[in-house]
């Protein structure tokens, strides 16, 4: 059990931060007050002048599958001999001995969504974890978060040779997994049981039933507006979630994004324009679409960006417009919810996740320090 004392408390939830006490009991926020007691054999964390926060959350990430200071050996997140592998599972690829991991922790990040990269149209599935453990098991916060699809230049690149080289390819087999989904699940529905009438089981098909009946989203790799919107085609084609990952060229369709309503996860940001579809890249793109009244998270697709600069991402965005407080939620409670956990992570709430970081100074500030970082009420730094 901790008490967090006279904290400057950002909740996520009101604009205005506040002065008050938090107190953790048993993995969760038990209480948020001034003047809360201190119950016998409590913890207290005198937080006078420090800001608290929410732990962060990245809502796209590949640690733990991108080995840090690694070779191939630790290239875990591609799979480079099919081009549709929903049957892939982010979480039996983590490794969270991988130093990213310490990192991570050692900034704030508590909490991230990660799984298979952008070379194949389907790469399987993200999952949710704390960055807080050794057995990815007990790290667990979703284990089948959504299904990864990819759009544009990596498919294209990586499979040219061999059965994707047009924009209209790529489409074409994602429409066509998806169809053979929904044909295998009605197959398995008309058999009401009768093993003789079933349908060859059929584990891509298997992965991919999640989708069709909502239980995960499609999140899409898309960086050019045109795959954007072809991404969102398919999505209402098939009655189907999604979340729109990078959306680089986002600020150039904000007016047609904010009617959509998906989330939409910027990023990265900080790095060089590597490709063609990256030539629009831009700070400016979270806060337009944020101003645009979309729902807006900043991510870092670690390794890509390390997964310690997170928040100073959202600093950057800040620097070039974004409202902080708009910024502070795209690290936060929005990224929680892009990854279907905000019933439990990114903001600090009576029962919610015992996630929290206290800082000298601001998080989006290259001088703050972390003077100390709590997930499910441990302390880890």
């Amino acid at each position: 059990m901790t008490l967090i004392r006279n904290g400057n408390i950002h909740d996520a939830v009101r604009r205005e931060p506040y002065i008050s006490d938090i107190l953790m009991e048993d993995g969760k926020i038990a209480a948020i007050g001034s003047g809360l007691p201190a119950p016998e054999g409590c913890d207290v964390f005198d937080a006078s002048g420090l800001d608290v926060w929410p732990g962060f959350v990245d809502a796209h990430t590949h640690i733990g599958l991108d080995g840090y200071g690694i070779g191939y050996e630790g290239h875990d997140y591609n799979e480079m001999n099919d081009i549709c592998c929903p049957q892939l599972r982010a979480i039996d690829g983590i490794n969270p001995m991988d130093p990213s991991f310490a990192a991570a922790r050692e900034a704030g990040i508590t909490t991230v969504c990660t799984g298979p990269g952008s070379a194949n149209v389907l790469g399987g599935t993200f999952t949710v974890i704390k960055t807080a453990g050794k057995r990815v098991d007990s790290m667990t916060v979703k284990a089948e978060a959504a299904m990864k699809c990819a759009f544009g230049e990596n498919p294209k690149r990586c499979y040219k040779d061999k059965c994707d080289s047009t924009r209209m390819s790529t489409a074409a087999i994602l429409r066509r997994a998806l169809f053979e989904a929904a044909d295998y699940r009605e197959r398995k529905e008309a058999a009401a049981g009768d093993i003789s009438k079933m349908p060859k089981f059929d584990m891509k098909m298997e992965a991919l039933i999640p989708v069709l009946d909502k239980k995960i989203p499609l999140k899409a790799h898309a960086h050019q507006a045109n795959d954007i919107f072809t991404a969102l085609r398919i999505a209402h084609e098939f009655g189907v979630n999604i979340t729109l990952e990078h959306v680089t060229e986002g600020h150039l369709i904000a007016d047609e994004l904010a009617k959509e309503h998906v989330p939409l996860a910027v990023g990265p940001t900080l790095t060089h324009a590597s490709k063609f579809e990256l030539q629009n890249k831009s700070w400016t793109t979270p806060g337009v679409l944020a101003s645009a009244g979309c729902d807006v998270s900043i991510i870092t697709d670690n390794s890509v960006i390390p997964q310690q600069y997170l928040p100073l991402c959202a600093g950057m965005a800040i620097n070039a417009g974004m409202d902080p407080f708009d910024a502070l939620k795209a690290i936060t409670i929005n990224a929680a919810r892009h990854a279907g956990v905000g019933d439990r992570v990114g903001s600090l709430e009576t029962g919610k996740d015992a996630d929290a970081v206290i800082t000298e100074g601001s998080p989006f500030e290259v001088f703050h320090k972390v003077k100390a970082v709590f997930a499910d009420g441990k302390r880890l730094l």
